[in-house]
Order: structure tokens, then C-alpha cells, then sequence
């Protein structure tokens, strides 16, 4: 990866993430076959349970936005977006961003909820960026991703689970950096 850790430098600037807060992102289309509600479901569990500061990004834009902003709202998780400055809450809509090399260099784990999917073009960018993965076990993820090795898995109808394994991700580093290898 070329400047790999200036391209983390810049994303990170951009949205104020501090060096001891864990950025964790989902990147693609806001539709709900990629199940959002999930990764928000999840977030709000995970933001009760872990003493690491983490930051959340929902990286791209569609048709499901304003549902999921309104969502957010209903489970009390504070947020910014594209639009805002400042960016200082838990979580982040970034809309579509256009370097994603420069995403990937800044977030810190890689998520993805979907209920369904073929061959998810976002987790081998992940992984081509060193990124370790915690993504539902659906469709061709399990192809790309090597469970224990590359990422965690868990079951799409079960974000108590998946807030489990992005815990375990989150609170250990060593497993972090395994995963980066």
C-alpha cells in the first residue's frame, strides 16, 4: 500500500478521530438488503459494553439515509454527517466517499451486515488494505474471509452475536494486529 499511513493521517484529520479511538466502518449502498438497522442495533450494544472509545462510520449514501438517521435518533446514538464541520459524536454518515483507499487506510476494522451477497467488493478492499473484518456469514464472504484469521463471522439475524465478536475485536489489539498480518 502506497502512503498508506498518510492516507490514514488525512481520513482520520478529516473526521477528528483521536490515535485512542478505534474508528469501525461499513461501507456501501444504505439499502436494506445491506442491513443497516443491524450495524445501528449492533453499535448502540456495543457502545454499552466496551470501554474503548470507538468511532462509527457508515460509509455511502441510497435510498434508506433518512430511515437510518431517524433510527439512530430513536436509539439515542449521537451522529454527524457529510454536511457538519465538526465531527465529535459516535457516529459519522459520511455520504459516498471517492478515495477509498484513504477510507480504508483510516478505519481501523471493517464491517459488513448484509443479509445476502454475492463476492462484496468492500471487504477485499478491506482486506487489500490490512483490515480485519467483522462481517455476517452470508453468501460469498466466507470465500474471501478467512474466519480467525482474516475476520469474524456472524450470523445475519443475530446482532447481540455480532456486537460479541466486534467486542472481542475491539478490546484486543493483539487480535487487531494478527488480523492485519
Amino acid at each position: 500500500q502506497k502512503n498508506i499511513e498518510e492516507k490514514r493521517r488525512l481520513f482520520r484529520k478529516k473526521y477528528s478521530i483521536k490515535d485512542d479511538e478505534i474508528a469501525v466502518g461499513i461501507i456501501g449502498r444504505l439499502t436494506s438488503i445491506k442491513n443497516h438497522r443491524y450495524f445501528l442495533n449492533m453499535l448502540k450494544l456495543l457502545l454499552e459494553q466496551t470501554n474503548n472509545k470507538i468511532r462509527a462510520f457508515i460509509i455511502g449514501d441510497g435510498e434508506d439515509r433518512a430511515m437510518l438517521e431517524s433510527y439512530a435518533k430513536q436509539l439515542d446514538i449521537s451522529y454527524t454527517t457529510e454536511k457538519d464541520v465538526v465531527h465529535d459524536k459516535e457516529l459519522c454518515f459520511t455520504s459516498w466517499e471517492k478515495e477509498i483507499d484513504k477510507v480504508n487506510a483510516g478505519l481501523d476494522i471493517v464491517t459488513l451486515t448484509s443479509l445476502n451477497e454475492g463476492t462484496p467488493v468492500s471487504l477485499i478492499e478491506a482486506q487489500a488494505a490490512n483490515n480485519p473484518i467483522v462481517a455476517t456469514n452470508v453468501g460469498g464472504i466466507s470465500d474471501i474471509l478467512i474466519e480467525n484469521e482474516t475476520g469474524l463471522l456472524a450470523d445475519r439475524n443475530d446482532f447481540i452475536d455480532f456486537a460479541k465478536q466486534l467486542k472481542k475485536m475491539i478490546d484486543d489489539k493483539a487480535l487487531r494486529e494478527h488480523m492485519t498480518q
